[in-house]
């Protein structure tokens, strides 16, 4: 073993951060002899030791890594410019939609760039509003943020969840509403859960408490549900709900407003859910498992009275609302309230005594007011393709909610959901002109001739000559859909004649479950293959050339975008990883990566399951010696504990130690940051200064940025 196992062999020359192309030195890792054995086939893993990023040895790669990016990254002679412009356009109000809770008004707001946003209450809707928690006072640098909040029945007291540093450990307090002071309690270790209140106190799911040291990378087992009751410390809290059987599953508790049921989510193992109810109003009732079929989901939208409605795709791919009560709790005795249509039920919420509905539609959201008995009364118009989401509750006779789109801001308007009429309650006013700029949504083949759906945005002017940069943003996988959304830190580059385009890959949930299993396990290849084929049409179509093409993807989306960068380098000019899944042979090793096994598979389950991960993991597939790379900046964070930073670490290392070109490959390794909920804006707008940065200086862009004076008049939308 070499004595000194890492050496940083010089800095990143000036000469290389201007765009020569000059080779960069990289810090050098140590490869260890680690081979696994995979069906008979010996895999080399030589980076395997950076998995454990507590030891000197990473810490000091990190450090030497950071060290060459910023540089880099300093370098880029228009970054403090391009920093400047994003602060500019994220300094403005922000509000979230308003929601009732026992006669008064709570919505978030921000004032522009503080940290964190900030809950408010109003006595009405015309009241002054009053600070009631303002996260930022928690912490100093922003790094403690509001994961989530409940309010109990009476109105007397509010459980909220934070989070630190961007972890998924979550700590639950709580605040007496007439005196506005936290009580005594103090809820750790808990993951994935919310606070559900039943009388004086509440449900919660937790893990055991972690190893030391090994709390952002040991595998998340035995999850349990508790009762916490007001004012008890949290080792007299109750056990109510665990299966010793299934140590890797996820249980979930949620109790409704009238804290008539219990209902208990068990998933983790297939693609969807089992669902267990516990009748609250009978004294030692046992748990009632109502829905079994774990390879379908479950969602309890509303319960009113003794009825409880539920959202599922069993027997349904494109989901339909369905009714039990607690005389009739299991799913073979509930009654379908509006059947499956062309379009994916998004969302249902009992508001006043309707049911508001919304269908996902070709990746776009449409609404409708439904009777409560499923028959079709009237679509509730919206202001163009987009994305919407609603406040109210059942008996309410207004409600509110905020539609956004890629040109959009988030805007909210007042709904009365007897008459379907709304109006425009509050619009922000961002430093850019939305009139300028056009979405458009296009459609092309992927390899197999299935219609893939994209979103392209940008200025109005624009020409279809093959030299617009484009920076192309994919995800693909796990049921989620990409809708349209604003984003205040795209406007740089689109001013600057760029395109934004997102697209609709097979894995996400747009089509339905058909949709999102075509992108699945032994499928995966589709989802790829769909990006590939975006790419391809946008070159095709003059909108752009491979040499002013960035590829952008996090999380799934990283897998996504080392995977395809490894079977077509030529398609791009950059590449942008973001805490992504590399390694497909040992992702299920860490914290909750076991649960993505129903969407990915694992290389423990065949000899088929192992080659076909094999063939794309982004790790075990970067080509030595082939075709000359994009430039890629890989992101991670070090308290990212759902995709840990090893994924990207070993992908780094690979990727620099092979023959992929000269062009830059970097990576950026957050500190105090997690997956990417609840970071603080200040830390959001230096990276993606960074990214956009990174970017924009890598397509060959020479940016220009207009910075409205104070004062200066902006749209009135």
């Amino acid at each position: 073993m070499k004595k000194y196992w890492i050496m940083l062999l010089s800095a990143c020359t000036l000469a290389a951060c201007n765009g020569s192309n000059q080779k960069i030195a990289y810090p050098v890792a140590e490869r260890e002899d680690v081979v696994e054995d995979y069906f008979g086939t010996p895999v080399a893993d030589p980076y395997r030791w950076m998995e454990d990023d507590t030891t000197t040895r990473v810490k000091a790669w990190v450090q030497a890594e950071n060290a060459i990016t910023r540089e880099y990254l300093d370098a880029i002679p228009f970054r403090q410019a391009l920093l400047r412009r994003l602060t500019d356009l994220n300094n403005y109000e922000k509000i979230g939609v308003p929601f009732k809770k026992a006669g008064k008004y709570y919505f978030f707001r921000n004032d522009g760039l503080q940290n964190q946003s900030v809950l408010y209450v109003k006595d009405a809707l015309d009241a002054p509003a009053e600070v009631l928690l303002d996260p930022n006072t928690l912490s100093a640098d922003g790094t403690v943020a509001l994961k989530g909040y409940n309010f109990s029945k009476d109105g007397r007291y509010l459980a909220y969840t934070i989070s630190r540093s961007g972890s998924d450990w979550s700590e639950i307090y709580v605040m007496d509403l007439q005196t506005r002071r936290p009580t005594s309690d103090h809820i750790v270790w808990v993951k994935f859960s919310s606070a559900s209140w039943y009388g004086n106190g509440f449900f919660y799911s937790t893990y055991p408490t972690p190893e030391a040291g090994k709390e952002l990378s040991a595998v998340n087992e035995n999850h349990m549900i508790y009762y916490h009751r007001l004012g008890d410390p949290q080792s007299r809290d109750q056990l109510v709900y665990q299966d010793k059987r299934y140590p890797k599953r996820f249980y979930s508790g949620f109790t409704d407003e009238q804290e008539r049921f219990l209902f208990i989510s068990e998933d983790g193992s297939n693609l969807g859910n089992r669902l267990f109810l516990r009748d609250l109003h009978k004294k030692g009732a046992d748990y009632v498992e109502i829905a079994s079929d774990d390879s379908k989901s479950y969602d309890v939208v509303e319960v009113s009275g003794d009825e409880f409605f539920v959202v599922t795709n069993n027997g349904a791919p494109l989901y339909k609302l369905m009714k039990g009560s607690a005389a009739k709790p299991h799913f073979s005795q509930w009654e379908t309230v509006i059947p499956e249509s062309d379009a994916v039920i998004e969302s249902v919420q009992l508001i006043g005594s309707k049911l508001v509905v919304t269908y996902n539609r070709d990746a776009s959201s449409h609404a409708y007011i439904y009777s409560r008995d499923g028959v079709l009364e009237r679509e509730i118009a919206l202001p163009a393709l987009g994305s919407v989401s609603f406040s109210g509750r059942e008996g309410d006779d207004e409600a509110f909610f905020s539609f956004s789109s890629f040109n959009f801001p988030p805007t909210i308007y007042k709904f009365n959901p007897g008459t379907g009429a709304s109006e425009k309650y509050m619009a922000p006013l961002v430093q850019f002109l939305p009139e300028d700029y056009v979405c458009e949504q296009v459609f092309f083949p992927s390899k197999d001739g299935t219609r893939i759906p994209m979103f392209l945005t940008y200025r109005k002017d624009l020409e279809r000559d093959g030299r617009n940069p484009v920076y192309l943003y994919g995800y693909g996988g796990f049921n989620i859909s990409l809708t349209p959304g604003f984003s205040a830190t795209r406007i740089p580059f689109l001013e600057n004649g760029g395109i934004y385009a997102s697209v609709n890959l097979r894995g996400g949930g747009e089509y339905g479950e058909a949709w999102h299993l075509a992108g699945t396990k032994m499928q995966k290849q589709n989802v790829f293959d769909d990006c590939i084929a975006a790419a391809e049409y946008l070159i095709a179509e003059k909108y752009t050339s491979a040499d002013k093409l960035c590829l952008a993807g996090a999380s799934n989306g990283g897998l996504l975008v080392g995977a395809v960068v490894n079977q077509r380098p030529d398609l791009f000019a950059v590449a942008l990883p973001g805490v992504g899944v590399m390694d497909m042979l040992r992702y299920h090793k860490f914290t909750i990566g076991w649960n993505w096994a129903s969407d990915y598979g694992t290389s423990e389950d065949s000899p088929e399951m192992f080659r076909y991960l094999y063939g794309y993991s982004p790790l075990h597939t970067i080509q030595d010696g082939g075709k000359p790379y994009p430039a890629i900046l890989v992101t991670t964070a070090d308290h990212d504990d759902r995709v840990v930073p090893a994924h990207s670490f070993k992908y780094t290392a690979t990727l620099q130690a092979a023959r992929t070109g000269d062009k830059p490959k970097l990576i950026l390794i957050g500190t105090d940051a997690g997956h990417g909920s609840g970071k603080p804006i200040s830390k959001v707008l230096q990276e993606q200064a960074d990214s956009w940065g990174f970017a924009m200086w890598n397509l060959g862009m020479k940016p220009e940025f207009t910075n409205f004076a104070p004062g200066d008049s902006v749209p009135d939308r």
